[in-house]
């Protein structure tokens, strides 16, 4: 393969992917962090987000943007949700036209309630975009465990090409041309496993856990629906799968944020306390607008938001979705 690929983003999940990418071509790893690309260039190691991982010796890092892109044939954007679009706008000057961009984050941004595609294509219009998603736990991919994702596109061409790109060892690339629902699976997601996380966090048995997924799966479904998305997306890695294992992992950062609120954490203490971003936490709020907007009851987002928010607390929207009467199982609730 001969293609030079910039990862923006020195992260767990951007260097992860980095790593796997540069087996297969030239790859070329941006951090803001000069330290961290030194580590990289010289120890092959990024110990701040990945901790005793050993990245491919073919992987070269780089802390200027300009020079990280400039030759790049495809670029793949590993940044928080809240700093994706000044990064593009960053690139925006360096980036050969028509190269295509390739979102690994799984966050909305606030105020606009833009999906990172979205943005790709405001910032940088003509550039192919898709998106990567799935059950990934960093950690666990650079520990040599198989594992696989989706890469969507709109381009079946480009998206076919890209597939071997992100394709390598156990690490195994399926293709949805759902754009919308791969992302929005991976977005929606994020919210539920801090609602699993409140109540593994109140002692909750495996039971309960079951309930909050799979409620919480058909939650996120109607939304995604609403918004363009197709309904066998949430039924797929993008969706159920990046659910179980964000719901039910010890390594998921948004269902740690779950248990820490259930010890009677606010937000903001946990936000500060947290190295690495929990897109959940900044998701929330925008997911419940947009469900408003399109009519959706989200009832578990919503309990989720209260408790962020400071106007309830775990213990008591637990209490309360116990006294919920049920209705049929394809309405809300």
């Amino acid at each position: 393969m001969n293609l030079t690929v910039a990862v923006l983003g020195g992260g767990s999940w951007g260097t992860t992917v980095a790593h796997l990418i540069s087996r297969n071509t030239n790859t070329v790893l941006w951090a803001r962090n000069p330290k961290t690309v030194a580590e990289i260039n010289a120890k092959h190691t990024n110990e701040t987000y990945l901790p005793g991982a050993q990245l491919s010796p073919k992987l070269r890092a780089e802390s200027d943007i300009t020079i990280a892109v400039e030759q790049a044939d495809v670029v793949v954007m590993g940044v928080p949700s809240q700093h994706f679009r000044s990064v593009l706008t960053q690139l925006s000057g360096s980036i050969r036209p028509w190269v295509p961009v390739i979102s690994l984050t799984k966050g909305l941004e606030i105020g606009t309630q833009l999906r990172m595609t979205e943005i790709i294509h405001e910032v940088l219009p003509g550039h192919p975009a898709g998106v990567l998603s799935g059950p990934n736990l960093a950690r666990e991919i650079m520990a040599g465990q198989a594992a696989a994702s989706v890469l969507a596109m709109k381009d079946p061409v480009i998206m076919r090409s890209l597939q071997n790109v992100f394709s390598s060892g156990l690490f195994r690339c399926y293709t949805n041309p759902d754009v919308v629902g791969c992302e929005l699976g991976g977005v929606l997601k994020n919210v539920i496993a801090i609602a699993v996380g409140m109540g593994d966090g109140l002692g909750a048995g495996d039971n309960t856990r079951s309930a909050l997924i799979t409620r919480g799966l058909a939650e996120i479904s109607r939304l995604g629906v609403a918004l363009g998305g197709q309904s066998e997306t949430f039924a797929g890695l993008a969706g159920m799968g990046d659910m179980i294992a964000t719901c039910t992992s010890d390594k998921s950062r948004n269902r740690t944020v779950g248990i820490e609120l259930a010890k009677g954490r606010s937000a903001q203490e946990i936000t500060d306390s947290m190295f690495m971003v929990a897109e959940g936490l900044k998701s929330a709020p925008v997911v419940l607008s947009l469900a408003a907007e399109h009519n959706i009851e989200m009832p578990i987002v919503q309990d989720v938001y209260k408790v962020i928010s400071g106007e309830s607390s775990p213990s008591r929207i637990f209490k309360g979705l116990l006294r919920v009467a049920a209705g049929a199982e394809s309405e809300p609730g």
